[in-house]
């Protein structure tokens, strides 16, 4: 019988765990390009609220969550803490694997944890249009149903090659009233550097976004990964995954989540960190592309955040802001840096860092998918394949990892595999 693990709904947290409390090495600044020093807090005011920027800044070990975002919340979680016992039966393993379901959510992924508090302080401060970038879709069509239902308009722009292998999240977003344009574009002058062949980035939908919030009255920007905010917002996953644990006696050996920009893997594991400090032996493992290798090729250093430049410069591991990545199918993870608390946490050595290419990352969604009976988005793939390999070791571990989404609008993907 398969083994599911619930919380009730008033089990879940109500507040937001802080994993800058807990860092035994503080965060390098972000840095203004223009100076090099570390960046005024009130330069950021051009482009975030307040509130925001306080989480971004603050080391209080607890956030509580508005009771407005915890109403939105209870639309879809907490979230269930599955056993793959059909995938243990196929690999044959005796180790045991659970996976943490975050495709169940209003627009079948992860990213709407934050996009909701985020167009809720938003919302108190006035703003009438929040204008983001997107990849695969996931955190566009998340946005754009945070605005809808807090009554505050989206602009998105998406990564080119995914709004044209992906025409439904597209589809997702115009159901909610978001606003997407393929990025490059002709509406900035960032996207009018190139061709309108280029298949685009996360850097260039970025900078996109950034220069329209400067040109449009009344909007902020919103980024779906990366910085200390959103991963803040994330940790409701990790959170409920450790009461989860708790509940049924389950004691993780091994913690995993895909990464591109680091909300959904920081958000799976900043909540244990606090154990693996007091000695408890836990393995974190980011999986990421290996076309699109921040983590196990990149350097650790300062560099902007998207390709015009336009972000303060972040210490991180980054593959340089003008990378162009293949054209993958995980569009979410494709993107040339990462979350500097990642970053910082895989430079002291309590994470780790491995890359998979992607036919063996969709040989492991189909695997999943004939098994278990879910069809994982191309980016929870990563996990997945590996999850099997480290069950595959046969050694009796627990292991757990993040679905951070489902692929019913990535079946291409699996089609042409």
């Amino acid at each position: 019988m398969r083994e599911t693990i619930t919380l009730k709904p008033d089990e879940m947290p109500d507040a937001y765990y802080n994993v800058l409390a807990d860092l035994p090495n503080p965060l390098d600044p972000p840095l203004d390009p223009a100076t090099m020093k570390p960046i005024a807090p009130e330069k950021l005011l051009a482009i975030f609220p307040e509130t925001l920027l306080e989480q971004e800044m603050s080391h209080e070990r607890y956030v509580p969550i508005p009771e407005a975002v915890l109403r939105e919340y209870f639309v879809y979680r907490p979230s269930p803490l599955i056993r793959a016992v059909f995938l243990e039966e196929y690999l044959k393993t005796n180790c045991k694997i659970y996976y943490k379901h975050e495709g169940l959510s209003p627009t079948g992924s992860h990213k709407v944890n934050t996009a909701l508090p985020q167009a809720y302080y938003n919302k108190l401060a006035g703003v009438k249009t929040l204008v983001t970038e997107t990849g695969a879709g996931q955190w566009g069509s998340a946005l754009s149903y945070a605005g809808k239902k807090l009554g505050i308009a989206v602009k998105v722009f998406m990564v080119r090659v995914s709004y044209e292998q992906k025409p439904f999240r597209k589809k997702l977003m115009h159901l909610f009233s978001g606003d997407v344009s393929a990025s490059p574009s002709s509406l900035t002058e960032c996207g009018k550097r190139y061709s309108t062949d280029n298949p685009g980035s996360l850097g260039i939908a970025i900078s996109e976004a950034i220069e329209s919030v400067t040109t449009t009255k009344h909007a902020k920007y919103a980024l779906g990964s990366v910085l200390n905010h959103v991963l803040l917002h994330q940790t409701i996953i990790g959170l409920e995954l450790k009461a989860q644990c708790k509940k049924a006696d389950i004691v993780p050996d091994t913690i995993i989540g895909c990464h591109g920009g680091g909300s959904n893997f920081g958000g799976t594991i900043f909540p244990f960190f606090p154990d693996k400090l007091e000695g408890r032996n836990i393995k974190f493992i980011a999986v990421e592309p290996e076309s699109c290798p921040s983590l196990t090729k990149g350097e650790y250093r300062y560099d902007s955040g998207d390709t015009a430049g336009y972000t303060p410069l972040m210490k991180m591991y980054t593959l340089g802001k003008d990378f162009m990545p293949p054209a993958i199918h995980a569009g979410g993870l494709r993107y040339h840096g990462a979350s500097p608390i990642v970053s910082k946490l895989l430079h002291d050595g309590y994470i780790e860092a491995v890359a998979y290419n992607q036919n063996d990352v969709l040989t492991a969604g189909k695997t999943f998918a004939l098994t278990e009976g879910v069809v994982p988005a191309p980016e929870s793939s990563h996990a997945i394949a590996c999850a099997i390999s480290e069950a595959k070791k046969n050694n009796g571990k627990t292991i757990i990892f993040t679905l951070s989404g489902h692929g019913h609008f990535d079946l291409n993907a699996y089609i042409d595999h």
